[in-house]
């Protein structure tokens, strides 16, 4: 089982945690909260780390490269975070008999593996490491991946620990590739985009058999339920729900999987070791009973309406989710979930959708781009505010990314170049 730790791509985050991975990886790493609690890794309690560099599109603004042309250009956000760690951590992790593991995400094909695959054999003929050191887990969490898992396995195939299912991404990834193609591809409200609608089974089933057909790992992907110590009615509800999302995981013949928050580490592992018993993985599974088509990757029909509520509860989750981000936070818990970059792109672009595909809510409101503004303001208006807060600029990205016609490919690419320091 494993949990994750999310930032925005600050300056000081980058460079923090980079600095927090070097002492970690060196037993080396506390912290003392004002309420006085005490938190440390020991070389004796280092957790395996899976660093996750940026994806392709991103870039940092603050290293810098001179082109053929003369040109002063940003550097690769994902080179330098990956180049950082890798030199600074490689020989370390290896000598404490673990090593430099990676989680690759956005990637969108084969081409794309095969550039990080040269990147990591690059790194280990340069810094004297065997080759195949290095291993990555790759998140197919965008649709045209979907349809390259066993090319970006290959692409991969000495550097490749397995596959993971990004279940928000994809659901994104969904929305954007066919935002302009039409009632068929308009899904409903996001709540009801689950695990078990028939895109998404589909997707996940293809990518348990391609994995085990090949001798790779499939790892689940992260609910966004949470517990909350103060509300125990709201943990009991993250508990039951997460341990469902697990079970139905483990049935299906996952190897692992992620969870949003350390509380959930046992309820996770419960239903795994329900499944596993004594072994390590279900790699024996190779689930020859599944077969999976384009056509059923692409069946996005749900046959539910689009709520009032569902457009308002977009607009709200994108702007505090944005307000936060652009304070360094990646992840944030809003309404007793877990909400991180994904699931706000899953909540703008759907509003971007259903204003240009002329959608109506089930109570016969037009969703137009004046309603939005109108929920824009009262969401700013319903919000309590602080010294420091970052809503009005969270509010205009959200209408940037999506209010104006033309679609951005990632909300963080403006609020990057805009806000971000």
């Amino acid at each position: 089982m494993a949990s994750s730790w999310s930032a925005s791509p600050t300056w000081s985050n980058v460079i923090g945690g980079q600095l927090s991975l070097f002492d970690a990886i060196r037993g080396q790493l506390s912290f003392t909260s004002p309420e006085g609690k005490h938190y440390e890794v020991t070389a004796e309690r280092t957790p395996t780390i899976v660093m996750r560099p940026r994806g392709w599109h991103l870039p940092e603004k603050h290293v810098t490269f001179i082109d053929r042309s003369g040109r002063e250009l940003p550097a690769s956000g994902s080179l330098v975070d990956y180049g950082l760690y890798v030199f600074h951590n490689a020989h370390a992790l290896i000598a404490a008999g673990r090593g430099p593991y990676f989680y690759l995400p956005k990637i969108e094909s084969a081409e794309e593996a095969r550039l990080w695959d040269d990147v990591f054999s690059f790194t280990e003929e340069r810094l004297g490491l065997t080759h195949g050191t290095i291993r990555a887990t790759v998140l197919i969490e965008t649709l045209p991946a979907a349809f390259e898992m066993e090319e970006i396995l290959f692409a991969l195939r000495d550097h490749c620990a397995g596959l993971n299912a990004g279940r928000w991404d994809y659901i994104f990834s969904i929305i954007k590739t066919y935002r302009g193609r039409g009632a068929r591809f308009v899904l409903p409200d996001r709540s009801e985009v689950t695990m078990t609608v028939p895109f998404m089974r589909a997707y996940t089933e293809l990518l348990v058999q391609t994995c085990h057909k090949r001798g790779a790992y499939a790892i689940g992907g992260m609910s966004a339920f949470i517990p909350n110590r103060r509300k125990p009615e709201v943990t009991e509800a993250a508990f039951e729900k997460v341990a469902a999302d697990k079970r139905r995981e483990a049935g299906d013949g996952f190897d692992g999987t992620w969870v949003a928050h350390p509380d959930l580490i046992p309820v996770a592992r419960a239903e795994f070791d329900a499944v596993l018993g004594d072994r390590e993985n279900q790699l024996e599974r190779t689930r020859d009973e599944v077969s999976i088509d384009p056509h059923q990757l692409l069946d996005v029909r749900i046959g539910l309406p689009v709520t009032t509520a569902g457009v308002r509860g977009n607009v709200s989750v994108a702007i505090r989710y944005l307000e936060a981000w652009l304070r360094g936070l990646g992840a944030v818990a809003i309404d007793d979930l877990m909400e991180d970059a994904a699931t706000a792109e899953i909540s703008r672009s759907q509003i971007w959708q259903w204003i240009h595909q002329d959608r109506e809510t089930a109570e016969g409101t037009a969703i137009t781009r004046p309603f939005v503004e109108g929920l824009v303001d009262d969401v700013l208006a319903e919000t309590p505010r602080f010294d420091g807060d970052r809503f009005d600029d969270a509010a205009e990205v959200f209408r940037e990314v999506a209010l104006r016609p033309e679609f951005p490919a990632f909300l963080t690419l403006p609020a990057y170049a805009k806000y971000l320091d």
